[in-house]
């Protein structure tokens, strides 16, 4: 983000071109507008980026990327595929998101993840800073919030299982393991996917 709009750039060292694809919607079938990067004007060595005015927070966009296809040599560019942005802070999924129509021949906009233009700076963090404890004094935890508190031997009431409210319950529990941080997974949009179904 920077005063009157964003930067958006992307890496590629193969790319013989980069579109910039602005969405209205998760759904939306066409981009609302297509930004064709220019090879001469819109690449730094092999970093493709462009200035686009007016893009504000919330934005959701995505790349179409041309190159060779060569796959004995790990090249896959298809130039009517939708990718997500690498360096993105945020994504959304459309209401008919199919992963496997990314590997379909043919457009995938409909059914394609977007990235989201995400403004980190507007964050109010309320006066949180880090602890500045040193890595040989801190012990990690990392749990996933439902699997951590759901079960009835978590001692937790029924209305707090499964739920963040139920994890700050059982912080005292945590500081008597002598747990200094603790890893929240995943806590964020993910493709469901990626796990077999009941997991």
């Amino acid at each position: 983000m920077s005063p009157g709009g964003v930067n958006f750039s992307v890496f590629s060292r193969h790319a013989t071109g980069v579109q910039l694809l602005l969405f209205d919607a998760a759904d939306d079938t066409k981009a609302a507008r297509v930004v064709d990067l220019d090879p001469s004007t819109n690449r730094t060595y092999y970093y493709w980026h462009v200035f686009v005015p007016n893009v504000r927070p919330g934005q959701l966009y995505g790349y179409r990327v041309d190159g060779p296809l060569d796959p004995s040599s790990g090249l896959r560019f298809d130039a009517t595929k939708v990718l997500l942005d690498p360096y993105g802070r945020g994504v959304t999924v459309p209401e008919r998101y199919n992963r496997d129509a990314a590997c379909w021949p043919g457009d995938n906009a409909t059914t394609a993840m977007k990235s989201v233009v995400v403004d980190v700076s507007a964050y109010d963090w309320e006066g949180d800073a880090p602890l500045q404890r040193p890595s040989s004094q801190t012990i990690v935890y990392e749990m996933h919030v439902g699997g951590f508190t759901r079960h009835p031997s978590s001692g937790l009431p029924e209305k707090t299982r499964g739920t963040f409210a139920g994890l700050i319950e059982k912080i005292p529990y945590l500081q008597r393991l002598g747990i200094t941080a603790v890893e929240l997974l995943p806590v964020f949009q993910f493709d469901r996917q990626d796990a077999p179904p009941g997991l």
